[in-house]
C-alpha cells in the first residue's frame, strides 16, 4: 500500500539532509558544465528529441540585402547574444520516434569543427538513444554542420544500422570531385568532408539518393527547398490527427532578421534569390497549416511556431513540458498528464485534469447548445 505524503516526508527527509554536504561539492564541481542539451516533446503521435550541438558564430556582416541599421535594430531588439567573432547561432539536429522507427535529421558536426560543437553524440547518449537502433537518417542538405556526425571518430558510420538519405541534387553536387576542383578555395574542405562522411554508407549500400516523388520512410515528405544548397529540402513527418513537424534545416540562420525580413539572405547561400523564395513560403505555409516547425539554426531547442506579424513573420518557441514515462503512454501526443507518485493523500482518481485545447473545443462541440 502506497505510503501517505506525511510519512514519506519524515522518511526522506534525513536522508536528504545526509546527503546535502555531497550535492553541493558536486554541484561546485561542475559549476561551469550544462545540463545535457536534449529535450523531449511529444507531437501528435511523434516522439521528438531536440539535440543540441553546439554554438557557431556567424558575422553580422555576412547577412546581405538590409542596410546595417535595420540589421542591427532586428538584432538589439532581440537581445542575440554576439561576440567579437560573430552572433551566437546553435547548431541543432532532431531525433523523431514514429510508429516504431526512429529517424534522425541532421547529424551535427561530429569532429569537423572543434571542441566547441559536435556534441550530438553524448547528448544522444544522455538521452538515452543507442546510435545502432536509428533506422533513418535524413539530411536536410549535405555541409559540413549537418552531415560530419553521420561518422564515428574512428572513421565508420556513427549510425550502423542506419539508411542515410541525401537528395540527389546536393549528393550531385557535393560528392562530385569534379565539382571540388572548379571550387573556391575556401569552400573545398566542405566537398571533402560531405564524400568522406558518405562514403562508408554507400560502399555498405546505405546511402540513398533520392529524387522528387521517390518513396520515403512511411509518413515522411521531402519539400524542395533549394537555396541555401542547390538540393536543400525540408523534412514535413505526420504526427496524426492533423499534427505536423516540419524539421525545415537552414531555412533560417539569423532568427532575430529573418522571420520579420525573409528577404535577408545569408552569404553562404548558394542561390540567394531562390533561398529567400523558400524562405518565404515555408514561413507562410508553416504559419498558415500551424504546423509545428523545427530549426537547425534557432534557438536550442529550436522548436516552435511561425506566426504572422505584421508584413512578416515572428518565431514563437515552445514551452518547457513534462512528458509521459513512456511514449507508449502518449497514444494522445499533447495534453495527456505528466506521471505523478500515486499516494493515499492524492489518489488518481483527484488528479486534475490536463489542459488541452483540442480537448477543450472537441467539449464545445458536443455541447446541446453548440451552434
Amino acid at each position: 500500500m502506497p505510503l501517505p505524503a506525511s510519512a514519506l516526508r519524515a522518511l526522506l527527509l534525513p536522508a536528504l539532509l545526509a546527503i546535502a554536504p555531497l550535492s553541493s561539492v558536486s554541484a561546485a564541481g561542475a559549476a561551469d558544465a550544462q545540463v545535457p542539451g536534449f529535450q523531449h516533446h511529444d507531437i501528435g503521435t511523434l516522439r521528438v528529441t531536440a539535440l543540441f550541438d553546439g554554438v557557431v558564430a556567424l558575422p553580422r556582416q555576412q547577412l546581405h540585402g538590409l542596410d546595417p541599421g535595420q540589421v542591427a535594430r532586428l538584432l538589439d531588439g532581440h537581445y542575440v547574444p554576439e561576440r567579437a567573432d560573430g552572433i551566437q547561432t546553435a547548431v541543432n539536429a532532431y531525433l523523431v520516434e514514429r510508429d516504431g522507427r526512429r529517424l534522425l535529421v541532421d547529424a551535427g558536426t561530429a569532429q569537423c569543427f572543434g571542441d566547441a560543437l559536435g556534441q550530438v553524440p553524448r547528448n544522444l547518449a544522455a538521452a538515452g538513444i543507442d546510435p545502432s537502433s536509428i533506422d533513418d537518417v535524413l539530411l536536410t542538405h549535405a555541409h559540413p554542420d549537418h552531415m560530419c556526425g553521420v561518422l564515428a571518430a574512428d572513421g565508420r558510420p556513427a549510425f550502423a544500422n542506419a539508411t542515410l538519405w541525401l537528395s540527389a541534387a546536393d549528393a550531385a553536387w557535393w560528392l562530385d570531385p569534379a565539382n571540388a576542383a572548379d571550387a573556391p578555395d575556401r569552400m573545398r574542405p566542405a566537398f571533402a568532408m560531405a564524400q568522406r562522411a558518405a562514403a562508408p554508407y554507400a560502399a555498405r549500400g546505405r546511402l540513398r539518393r533520392f529524387s522528387p516523388g521517390d518513396a520515403l520512410p512511411a509518413g515522411v515528405r521531402a519539400l524542395d527547398s533549394r537555396g541555401h544548397t542547390p538540393g536543400h529540402v525540408s523534412w514535413l513527418i505526420d504526427g496524426g490527427a492533423g499534427a505536423q513537424l516540419l524539421v525545415w534545416g537552414d531555412i533560417v540562420h539569423y532568427h532575430a532578421v529573418q522571420f520579420a525580413r525573409p528577404e535577408a539572405s545569408y552569404e553562404a547561400d548558394s542561390d540567394p534569390a531562390a533561398a529567400i523564395t523558400s524562405r518565404r513560403r515555408l514561413l507562410a505555409e508553416a504559419a498558415t497549416r500551424g504546423w509545428w516547425v523545427a530549426g537547425a539554426h534557432l534557438p536550442f531547442p529550436g522548436l516552435g511556431h511561425v506566426r504572422r506579424d505584421g508584413d512578416g513573420h515572428a518565431w514563437v518557441p515552445v514551452e518547457f513540458a513534462p512528458v509521459p514515462r513512456s511514449h507508449d503512454d502518449a497514444a494522445g501526443g499533447i495534453g495527456h498528464a505528466p506521471r505523478c507518485v500515486e499516494s493515499a493523500d492524492w489518489p488518481p482518481s483527484e488528479w486534475p485534469r490536463p489542459y488541452s485545447p483540442t480537448h477543450e473545443y472537441a467539449a464545445a462541440r458536443a455541447a446541446p447548445d453548440h451552434p
